[in-house]
């Protein structure tokens, strides 16, 4: 960037007959400037080789231990043709206006020539429900998009810069399968500078941890889809023995034991809530969601959700923990003509534009209880002067217009090679990596330089 150049002159100062030598001075310096803008701004448009190569086909292969788990739809849903590894500088967001009156999570879908900075061949961490080429995903436009706020440029995520600032530091990804499907997309981006090392991971291989020596940051996922205490009775592949029994006054003791621990958390609630569960107060049943044929009153998903919101909020504002907490909000899923469990699919190629998609009613409650319950811990922060920084991270809407971006059928490995018109259960709400959540790092990463 070439940094504007005051000259402070006096022409009092100057004798007369030196005029003439100061203006041809001036001129040449100007001339100087403008030759050097003309040439940086030509160095800006380098160019970068822009093929794309067309993947063998993979025979089958071993699994590793974790693919073997394999996992319900609902809570996990997976080879990817190489493309220019770019990254634009982000040192500075250049806005179309200031910076900090720029929402930017209101925005459109573009056309990104560079597509994306990783490929399901450079990136070890991808679960096998979401990587979609691998499994046989036929086509690969979804990948050449990139979010496009309104009123200002969201600079590409930099990894070597987010490493150097994340020295010594630690994450927490707080959450579902959502946030697995999350901090795989970072993992894979952070992977072009430092492969992390998995240094833990729990039995079903839902919770894990990472090291980054060269910069000994920890990057950590905890898996707990209420965050609230809940007695889950289901095997792996989902099937319940009974309903769910959830403690809205007790938070799961499994992120909060580790909560202080990391320097910046991501936390979100989801679609685990929709889910046939009795809700309990102090130990005493209070309600449920949806279970008929008991006699107990019907108090709705909301009901657990904003009271399961609230405490962790409470939780997160008033523990002597200095640092930024980002909530996410829900993540709208693409089912048609059915749901998950009812034959539905997600057959799009391309991104909704704004207005032709509504939110759905469950998405729309959702992200109406997060907003509120949001705006009234942030503004008890702010009231009280407690330490730790509030970050809303609003993924719903930029989300809502991406129906191209998951798996499908494709969470399973080459699903149609037996059968073309084989009928298969499709995954519509995780995301295929790479895909359009590598977008929800770039607005982390605007929000933590530019925040």
């Amino acid at each position: 960037m070439v940094q504007k150049m005051k000259f402070e002159m006096n022409p009092f100062s100057l004798h007369k007959n030196n005029h003439t030598f100061v203006k041809c001075v001036l001129c040449f310096v100007l001339m100087g400037l403008a030759v050097r803008l003309l040439f940086s701004d030509s160095l800006g448009f380098s160019s970068v080789v822009d093929s794309v190569e067309t993947p063998s086909e993979e025979k089958t292969e071993h699994l590793s231990p974790e693919e073997q788990k394999s996992e319900s739809l609902e809570d996990s849903l997976p080879f990817q043709t190489p493309v220019s590894v770019y990254f634009p500088g982000n040192d500075n967001q250049t806005s179309k206006n200031d910076s900090a009156k720029c929402d930017i999570f209101t925005g459109e879908w573009i056309p990104d020539p560079f597509g994306p900075v990783y490929t399901n061949e450079s990136c070890h961490n991808i679960e096998s429900h979401q990587n979609c080429m691998r499994n046989g995903r036929p086509d690969s436009g979804f990948l050449y998009w990139r979010w496009n706020p309104s009123d200002c440029e969201l600079p590409r995520f930099n990894p070597s810069r987010f490493l150097d600032l994340m020295r010594n530091k630690s994450w927490g990804f707080i959450g579902d399968s959502i946030s697995r499907n999350h901090v795989q997309s970072l993992l894979c981006i952070l992977s072009q500078v430092e492969e992390a090392v998995e240094v833990y991971h729990d039995e079903e291989y839902r919770s894990k941890r990472w090291h980054f020596p060269s910069h000994n940051f920890t990057l950590s996922v905890i898996w707990t889809p209420f965050l609230v205490k809940a007695d889950v009775f289901e095997d792996i592949n989902g099937v319940s023995s009974s309903d769910i029994l959830l403690h809205l006054d007790k938070l799961d003791e499994k992120w909060t034991q580790q909560y202080k621990s990391f320097d910046y958390a991501v936390i979100a609630g989801g679609k685990w809530f929709l889910k046939t569960a009795i809700y309990y107060l102090n130990d005493t049943v209070l309600g449920c969601h949806y279970c008929p044929g008991r006699n107990l009153t019907e108090l709705g998903f909301e009901y657990a959700y904003r009271k399961s919101l609230q405490l962790v909020l409470n939780f997160v504002s008033r523990t002597d923990r200095k640092g930024f907490v980002f909530l996410r909000t829900t993540t709208p899923d693409h089912f048609e003509n059915g749901e998950w469990f009812s034959g539905g699919t997600c057959k799009r190629m391309v991104p909704f534009k704004e207005g032709e998609i509504d939110m759905g009613d469950v998405d729309r409650i959702m992200r109406d209880v997060e907003l509120e319950e949001f705006e009234k811990a942030a503004k008890d922060v702010v009231t009280e002067e407690r330490v730790p920084v509030l970050k809303l991270l609003d993924t719903t809407r930029l989300s809502l217009l991406r129906p191209d971006g998951h798996p499908g059928p494709y969470r399973h490995f080459q699903p149609f090679a037996e059968d073309r018109n084989a009928t298969v259960q499709n995954d519509c709400l995780h995301w295929c990596l790479p895909g359009p959540i590598d977008s929800w790092n770039d607005l982390v990463m605007e929000m933590l330089v530019n925040g």
